[in-house]
């Protein structure tokens, strides 16, 4: 037992390297999330702006990254992570500089996609996989995903926090600051040169396997339509929170604070129950519908504070039960030899959701408003739900 134990424990070198990793995605994560709750806000006063252009230049990240991803990936089994983190994190900062010194929402449009374009999702999870034992692999990854999930919940209340005394102007220059931190860990944590397991690095030979299996193009749609799902949401919900709640573009940290926390609390069983107990499709399919509901219930809210701060709960937990819930789906349903490329292809769809969700989401408010926003999100949900309930009938035809 004890032999066991040691085998799938982390040793002290494996612990401080995925935590410095961990602590990389952080920096960068928080950066990406802070303008969420106040883009859409404090974004209105700059020249040219208007729900389309902001749509775009909120998801303008989302493009570039999604579109790098593989590149940088192939790039870092060649050139060694740390090379590739490094050049990532200084495309980050240079872009987070240009949407700091920019007075229009096209110069934040470019600086946002000059920070998508450091790529680097696949090359830390990469890193990870570099410097642990298969046997801690796992123990691993899931402290690199707490760290994300935490990454968000603070950021999406500090954001803010930031914007009422700095602006938008604020939040970018301290992303720039994030960004030369993470550089600084990533110059001594992350090795000029690694070893690479099969199945870690990105295999272009794996591409066409993987884009046509259909348990693999579930999953990368489904990240595709939550985080699109979820850019889109924060292009209508800070009006709607500042116009029902009476709170000020800096002051909605008070609502967001209490709503993820108590959101963090309630995942915890729905997670439980679909790992432990082998109800994960069924666990899925009811976070999709509850995230549906949510907004359904934004939709007929009427100006009731009380029916928009309950369908805030709602969706932050359905949406961090299925953050949490997907990646597990991926690493179980990817192949051994290609898990490195099923990541990079989903990380992929995720940051291109982010692109759709924000451009269609903003073209939504500039031509019907709120209302046909979250039609549009509604319909991606019914198609979604309709995809997973089909999966789950399948997946209950074959055990019984």
């Amino acid at each position: 037992m004890s032999r066991h134990k040691n085998k799938t424990t982390l040793t002290r070198n494996e612990f401080r390297s995925t935590a410095a990793i961990a602590t990389i995605y952080m920096t960068r994560l928080l950066g990406l999330f802070m303008i969420y709750p106040v883009f859409a806000h404090f974004a209105r006063g700059l020249a040219g702006a208007t729900p389309r252009t902001i749509g775009l230049a909120l998801g303008a990240y989302g493009l570039t990254q999604g579109l790098l991803q593989i590149p940088f990936g192939l790039l870092s089994d060649r050139l060694g992570r740390r090379t590739m983190v490094v050049s990532g994190l200084a495309l980050f900062c240079i872009g987070s500089l240009v949407a700091a010194l920019s007075a229009s929402i096209w110069g934040i449009l470019l600086g946002r996609a000059l920070q998508g374009a450091g790529a680097i999702g696949s090359v830390l999870l990469a890193s990870v996989a570099d410097v642990t034992r298969p046997e801690t692999r796992t123990r691993a990854m899931a402290i690199v995903g707490v760290s994300i999930g935490f990454s968000f919940m603070v950021a999406v209340v500090l954001g803010p926090a930031i914007a009422v005394f700095a602006g938008l102007s604020g939040i970018f220059w301290l992303t720039a600051l994030l960004a030369l931190v993470g550089i600084a860990i990533a110059s001594v944590s992350i090795p000029t040169r690694e070893r690479h397991e099969a199945g870690v690095g990105i295999a272009p030979t794996r591409l066409r396997q993987l884009l046509t299996d259909p348990r693999l193009l579930e999953l990368d749609y489904a990240i595709f339509t939550l985080h699109a799902t979820l850019t889109a949401l924060f292009l209508a919900v800070p009006a709607i929170v500042l116009h029902t709640l009476a709170l000020g573009g800096g002051s909605v940290w008070i609502l967001y604070l209490p709503v993820l926390a108590v959101a963090a609390i309630l995942m915890v069983p729905f997670v439980i129950v679909a790992e432990k107990h082998g109800r994960l499709d069924e666990v899925r399919l009811l976070s999709i519908g509850l995230i549906g509901l949510s907004e359904l219930a934004i939709l007929l809210s009427d100006g009731s504070s009380i029916a928009v701060v309950a369908a805030l709960v709602v969706f932050f937990t359905a949406f961090t039960i299925l953050e949490a819930l997907l990646p597990s789906a991926l690493t179980k349903a990817a192949p051994a030899s290609a898990k490195g490329t099923a990541s990079g292809l989903y990380s992929s769809a995720q940051f291109i959701g982010i692109f759709f969700g924000g451009s269609v989401g903003g073209l939504s408010i500039e031509f019907g408003g709120t209302t046909a926003l979250l039609i549009f999100v509604l319909a991606m949900m019914l198609l979604w739900g309709v995809i997973q309930l089909m999966l789950t009938h399948t997946t209950d035809s074959q055990r019984s």
